[in-house]
């Protein structure tokens, strides 16, 4: 019985993960119709900015919980940077064009943040300083001990739906952009500049895959130049699984692929889990293209 409530909540943090960055993914793919692999290069950038002000607290009294506060709020600033910069600068044209090109511009620019972290890093992982309370286990779950950093990725996610969907459907940026996604002429024929709302959701999307990648090294004690690459092939995944444009559908695939993993890779298997992954993906493109959300992805 321990033993599966342990793989329960191990495969709910892991499954929160994937969420922070398929949640970004989602906002961008699903109401703007722009497919970017740059995500999985902001994930990296900020796990080494958190790990860069980690390393540096711990070097003097170590991490504390002001210190964690601080390394996932400059993930957030440098995620969603870089994600405004992209959509400035290299995006904004490519809106009416193939999403061949838009795919091509972020991809050469994730190959080259990655590049640039190498040169400047090396390959190698890097531990990073946790505070212990972090990684401290709470009272036993039936004869489970769940590290409190495990209660933290999930409440952290969960939070994040919640804010996400109430931005979409209460602000008026999100409003203009879910109305843009439908009908964007029509809107600026209204002489609302749907642009501004784009970049917004474009930086949001970039902030939220920042505080995942803190987040992710944080879980993992370690972060190096890949980090990024593994959860955005997942991030796709759960895109896919949960269908476009779906908070929620992206909530429950990434729990889905979580726990599948788990369970796969401690009962029968280790590696099965990421296997079985792939097929529950080609098998929801295969049975349900709409995904779990119910909106079905189309790249033409």
């Amino acid at each position: 019985m321990s033993n599966v409530i342990l793989m329960i909540f191990t495969g709910l943090s892991v499954g929160a993960v994937y969420f922070l960055l398929g949640s970004g993914l989602a906002l961008i793919f699903g109401l703007m119709r722009v497919l970017t692999f740059a995500h999985g290069a902001y994930l990296t950038a900020c796990a080494y900015a958190g790990w860069f002000i980690l390393r540096h607290s711990s070097l003097a009294a170590g991490p504390s919980i002001g210190t964690l506060l601080l390394a996932l709020l400059v993930g957030v600033v440098v995620g969603g940077a870089l994600a405004f910069l992209t959509e400035r600068v290299l995006l904004r044209a490519l809106y009416q064009r193939d999403h061949l090109d838009q795919l091509l511009v972020t991809a050469g620019l994730g190959f080259s943040l990655v590049a640039l972290l190498n040169g400047i890093w090396g390959p190698d992982s890097r531990a990073v300083p946790t505070p212990p309370w972090f990684t401290r286990t709470t009272t036993d779950i039936f004869g489970a001990h769940i590290a409190r950093g495990d209660f933290v990725l999930i409440g952290v996610a969960v939070l994040l739906l919640i804010a996400l969907e109430a931005f979409l459907k209460h602000t008026r940026h999100g409003l203009v952009v879910r109305a843009g996604v439908e009908n964007r002429e029509m809107v600026r024929a209204l002489g609302i500049d749907v642009r501004r709302s784009f970049t917004l959701i474009f930086t949001v999307g970039g902030a939220v895959a920042g505080l995942g990648g803190v987040l992710a090294a944080l879980y993992a004690n370690a972060v190096n130049t890949t980090i990024g690459d593994t959860y955005l092939l997942y991030a796709f995944i759960v895109l896919v699984v949960g269908g476009l444009g779906s908070l929620r559908g992206a909530a429950i695939a990434a729990l889905a692929v979580g726990l599948l993993q788990q369970f796969a890779n401690f009962y029968v298997n280790p590696g099965l889990g990421e296997i079985l992954s792939f097929i529950l993906m080609g098998a929801m493109l295969l049975l349900r293209p709409e995904g779990v959300g119910g909106k079905k992805i189309r790249l033409i």
